[in-house]
């Protein structure tokens, strides 16, 4: 695997965590927790990188979209909500020595100029094959390749150019 700058689009619900959410934390930083399904788990084990960039994704809106960028902070570590029974993500088959569960550090880096729609997104040439758009796929982290991250941050600062 090489070095190279990776892009990737995490989803977030904004009734539970926002994008406004993380621009009003301290330095603008969070923890990704709380994710349990293995695939993104590896992901966030294994394949994202320090200085990786993400788009920061609302699900589970009307409608759903990207709405900002954000850079990995901090690698892979275990995810500290497995272990706290009192956490909605509580996993009693996790333990410190072998933890089941991961989670990077992201920093908001920008808000986009608009939000750039599922159902836009879905009429883009270019994003046909894009992990997003697959018929059932509802991974909350996902690889975004180097040309579809062109594609839509370009869309998404449109209106921000031409303002």
């Amino acid at each position: 695997m090489s070095d190279a700058l990776r892009h990737w689009l995490m989803k977030s619900e904004p009734s539970t965590f926002s994008w406004d959410d993380l621009w009003k934390l301290p330095h603008r930083t969070t923890k990704w927790d709380g994710v349990r399904n293995f695939q993104a788990r590896n992901l966030l084990r294994y394949e994202i990188k320090k200085g990786d960039r993400v788009f920061f994704y609302h699900s589970s809106a009307e409608p759903p979209a990207v709405i900002g960028v954000c850079e990995v902070v901090r690698e892979g570590y275990p995810d500290d909500t497995q272990f706290d029974r009192k956490s909605d993500h509580y996993d009693p088959k996790s333990n410190p020595e072998r933890p089941l569960w991961y989670m990077v550090d992201v920093q908001a880096i920008e808000r986009l100029g608009r939000p750039v729609t599922l159902p836009e997104l879905r009429t883009v040439r270019g994003l046909e094959k894009m992990a997003l758009l697959r018929k059932g796929n509802r991974m909350s982290v996902q690889p975004v390749t180097a040309g579809e991250w062109k594609i839509i941050y370009a869309l998404g600062m449109e209106r921000a150019s031409s303002e």
